[in-house]
């Protein structure tokens, strides 16, 4: 019985230096001295085979207890040691102030973007994403776009050329239809993302831009609900003397439909009096029944607008190409 008794001392033994380790090397120095492949614990192992088979197993027993608890004892003792490693060698005051960029700037369009979005969630809307390269389905079938509808052209949107017909999205309204399938109502959200399509008739379009939707669907959500929405957020991004006015539309996903026109001092200073901005409306029944959601029991409205044209506004931009050029000249006043 003298194997069995050297087995509770060394696994003691064993567990105080690895629990003593200073440091990592410390550590891996002291798991080598026990378990490497010459190591105490690893000795006393070997030695299994020379005992008879009324003492084996009894001895067997003990050492794979003994070895998990050293392991475990182990990994423990490893992850402080990290976590000690990693932090900073010296006391670090927290009430600094924070470090100054020493080099470049966000771009307009992401300061745009991100004022939105604190918008936004002031009001309680968590940000969604989705892929830019879509399928049909998901950009037009789901939305309610009938496949004559123009969007749909060639001559509007950008399709990769493959059998399965791909395509950089035409909105981030496609990302609407992903979240409504991969959750139950009620719906927060909003979307910002790049878009594609073919148009750059003018120094106001692009082929390609960014545009932000939002989408909110629960019990009892009226037009009234939408309008509350879109006069806080404009008013927030580009001041309280904000007028809007809402003009019956149409589109394919939302019933009833409206456009957005923008009023305020910096429209005036480009010689109009109302702006065209965002398109909106409630969600269309047939998009509720295309992702499950029963057009009895839930409502919604959505709406989506330009990045890029809030940015103009803002800072008085009347070329949206200026956005692109990469002139620092230009990305330096912002």
């Amino acid at each position: 019985m003298s194997f069995l008794n050297e087995i509770e001392p060394l696994k003691l033994a064993a567990l105080a230096e690895l629990r003593a380790a200073a440091d990592l090397p410390a550590l891996e120095q002291s798991k080598g001295a026990w378990i490497g492949p010459v190591g105490k614990f690893t000795a006393l192992m070997k030695q299994l085979g020379s005992l008879s088979k009324e003492e084996k197993p009894a001895a067997g027993k003990l050492i794979n207890q003994a070895k998990v608890e050293i392991e475990t004892v182990l990994a423990e003792r490893r992850a402080e040691l990290e976590i000690k490693a990693a932090l900073p060698k010296e006391p670090t005051d927290f009430s600094l102030p924070g470090r100054r960029r020493t080099l470049g700037k966000l771009h307009p369009l992401t300061q745009v973007t991100e004022d939105i979005i604190r918008c936004f969630r002031k009001i309680g809307f968590a940000v969604a994403d989705g892929p830019e390269i879509e399928d049909e389905y998901h950009c037009f079938d789901a939305l309610n776009t009938p496949a004559d509808h123009p969007a749909r052209d060639a001559q509007d949107t950008f399709y990769l050329g493959t059998p399965a017909r791909p395509l950089l999205r035409t909105h981030t309204s496609s990302v609407q239809i992903r979240a409504m399938k991969s959750r139950p109502p009620p719906i927060r959200i909003i979307v910002p993302g790049r878009v594609y399509r073919r148009d750059n008739a003018d120094a106001t379009h692009n082929p390609t831009f960014h545009q932000i939707e939002g989408l909110y669907v629960d019990k009892g959500v009226t037009v009234s609900d939408l309008k509350g929405t879109v006069e806080f957020v404009f008013k927030q991004l580009l001041g309280d003397d904000v007028k809007l006015r809402f003009r019956p539309h149409y589109f394919s996903y939302t019933e009833p439909s409206f456009e957005i026109d923008f009023s305020n001092a910096l429209v005036k200073k480009l010689g109009k009096d109302w702006l065209e901005i965002a398109g909106c409306g409630m969600v269309h029944p047939q998009v509720f029944e295309n992702v499950g959601y029963d057009p009895e029991q839930w409502s919604g409205w959505a709406f989506g607008f330009g990045i890029e044209r809030i940015a103009m506004i803002r800072y008085g931009i009347n070329d949206i190409r200026l956005f692109y050029e990469n002139d620092a000249r230009f990305l330096k006043q912002f």
